[in-house]
Formats: C-alpha cells, sequence, structure tokens
C-alpha cells in the first residue's frame, strides 16, 4: 500500500495518524470538513515530517465532490476517521449523529466500491461495548451502545461486516479505542477541542492554563479504588501507530479484523489528577459534581489481540500522557490560531 485517503485527518487522531503514516512513507490525501478541527494542525505535521499531505476541504454528505475526489487518486485503503464524536451532543440531537456519521460512512463506501477500493480501517469506539459486564474487555463482549454516538459506531460496524459478507474482497479493520489522550511530544499537534470540553484531559489543561477554574470530577460514589470512574487512557501516539499496524494487517487480507486499541490498565479520574500534578508540578482544583447518566464505573481494553496479530502494545504511560498534553496547551494556551 502507498497512497491513503484518512477522512477526518485535521481532527485530535487524525492528524497523529496522518503524521506517523508520513513518517512510515505512506503518500497521505486528507479530507475533512473542517467543522471540528484546523487546517493548521496539517501545517504543522509538514513542519515535523517534511512531508505534505494533499488536503481536500470535503464533506461526506457531498457525494458528488466525494466522487470526484476518488475519481482523481488511485488511493490504496481508506483510514476514516470523519464524525460528530461528542456524547452528550448526540444525546440532544440524535438525527444530527446518525445523519452525519452513518449517511457519511454510508456515501464513503459507496464512492470506494465504485472506485473499486475495498480495503479500509474504521475509528471505532469502545463505546460499543456500552456498560461492560466485565474489565479488562475482549473483543467478542457483548455490543450494547448507550447513547446515539456509541449507536452510530455500532450501527457502521455492522454496515462494514455486511459490506464484507456480501463480498469477500473487502478487508476491514474496526480498531476500538479507548480513552485517546496526551499530544505529539513536540507541542506543535494536539487536542484542540470547540467550546466546553467534553473529555477529561483537555478540560484539566485548561484549568492548568487558567482558562477553567476547576474540574469536575462526575461522581465519586462508585465501586472503585478511590469512588471515581476508572478508564483505559491511551497515548494518542501509541493510537496513531496503531492505524498503521492496522494498514499493514489489511495486505494480508484478513477479512473482518476487530481491535481494541487500549492499554490494558484501567486509571481513575483521580489517578490521572495525581499523575498530571506529578509530571507538571502543577495543582489542579477539583470539584465533586452529579454522576452523569451512562457513565460506566469501570472501563478498560483487554489488548492482547492488538499485540498478539498487529504486534503493537502501548508504549507510553500516565505521565508521559500528562507531561506531553501539558506541553501542548502550555504552548498553545488557545489551541490552533484561527
Amino acid at each position: 500500500m502507498k497512497q491513503i485517503l484518512v477522512t477526518g485527518g485535521t481532527g485530535f487522531i487524525g492528524s497523529h495518524t496522518v503524521l506517523e503514516l508520513l513518517k512510515e512513507g505512506y503518500d497521505v490525501v486528507v479530507m475533512d470538513n473542517l467543522s471540528n478541527s484546523n487546517r493548521e494542525s496539517l501545517r504543522r505535521v509538514e513542519e515535523l515530517t517534511g512531508r505534505r499531505a494533499a488536503f481536500h476541504q470535503t464533506d461526506l454528505l457531498d457525494r458528488e465532490s466525494l466522487e470526484r475526489l476518488f475519481s482523481n487518486y488511485d488511493f490504496d485503503a481508506v483510514v476514516h476517521f470523519a464524525g460528530l464524536k461528542a456524547v452528550g451532543e448526540s444525546v440532544e440531537k440524535p438525527l444530527l449523529y446518525y445523519q452525519n456519521n452513518v449517511t457519511g460512512t454510508l456515501n464513503l463506501c459507496e464512492a470506494m466500491e465504485k472506485a473499486g477500493l475495498r480495503n479500509i480501517v474504521f475509528s471505532s469506539s469502545a463505546t460499543v461495548y456500552g456498560d461492560p459486564q466485565q474489565s479488562p474487555i475482549p473483543e467478542n463482549s457483548p455490543l450494547k451502545a448507550v447513547n446515539p454516538y456509541g449507536a452510530t459506531k455500532l450501527t457502521i460496524e455492522y454496515i462494514l461486516k455486511d459490506l464484507h459478507q456480501a463480498d469477500s474482497r473487502w478487508n476491514i479493520a474496526l480498531l476500538r479505542y479507548f480513552n485517546p489522550v496526551g499530544a505529539h511530544k513536540s507541542g506543535k499537534i494536539g487536542e484542540d477541542p470547540t467550546g466546553i470540553p467534553s473529555n477529561l484531559m483537555p478540560f484539566i489543561t485548561q484549568v492548568a492554563v487558567g482558562k477553567r477554574d476547576h474540574l469536575n470530577v462526575f461522581g465519586n460514589d462508585y465501586p472503585t479504588h478511590d469512588g471515581t470512574g476508572v478508564r483505559d487512557y491511551i497515548h494518542v501516539v501509541d493510537l496513531a501507530t496503531g492505524h498503521v499496524k492496522a494498514l499493514e494487517k489489511l495486505t494480508e487480507n484478513p477479512g473482518v479484523f476487530i481491535c481494541n486499541l487500549g492499554t490494558g490498565h484501567g486509571s481513575s479520574v483521580l489517578d490521572m489528577i495525581k499523575a498530571f500534578e506529578k509530571a507538571t508540578g502543577i495543582s489542579i482544583p477539583y470539584e465533586i459534581a452529579p454522576r452523569r447518566p451512562g457513565d460506566a464505573a469501570i472501563c478498560y481494553a483487554d489488548p492482547s489481540r492488538a499485540e498478539n496479530e498487529l504486534g503493537w502494545n502501548a508504549e507510553r504511560n500516565l505521565e508521559d500522557m500528562c507531561r506531553d498534553a501539558w506541553r501542548w496547551q502550555s504552548q498553545n494556551p488557545e489551541g490552533y490560531p484561527d
């Protein structure tokens, strides 16, 4: 494989994956509608790698532009990140999420079929496990999304599995992420959420940089070692290298390959706060708030399949994640420039 289309490639995980792909010698084309990201990320990726990814501002709902893109390039595979991703917003606006995420993916798959392209790595999520019955969570755990965002990820997984069932020439990697955090060690690219962050790490870093006066910790009465929710936090660069490994796996014609990307270790919200304070020397004030509906007590991955079949494992620890996230935020207190 040589030429890769990355949808949503200017976003947090997308931009880090573009960087790793360029480093590995792939030719990369990025398409993104820039609804929740910034093209500046690709300029900085070019600065870091000395290589440029071609960019097209295109929306997956624009079928004509999408088909034109496929007619202008001869892609070997697609890495599909593009989609809306805020759980809370998905509860408020389910139709928006189904239209954008599911219809957009249908358009992408139809354009791929028309171009004779049947290799795709899909950005799925641990949300497809819902409130898990066990942790660590293996890939054969029951699937039950508990919010519209997770339901769109699960629906897309079903669509892609059905595609392979109908045509065995499709090779599909379904990568179920756990909780991506951190940033590139240079501090040049990182997570730049619009508005109030919905994830823990950018909220912590915004408190640390003075944009917010405290962190809300949602619930301290869970059945965990300190009462706060436990999650599997994975460094975004480790996550990005997992996509490179998944592309290599597709060359083996695996059919449908399903894989968790996580560390296999659970850390609580208070663990993360302490790790950040240790890594940076900055105190993070926090207040206990009521639980959020739908939040699981404990959720972390069994990553053994990724290690055994992709030759991949997470290399960076909590302090690395905190240190790199802080370097990004402190060097870019307002995120990417407009």
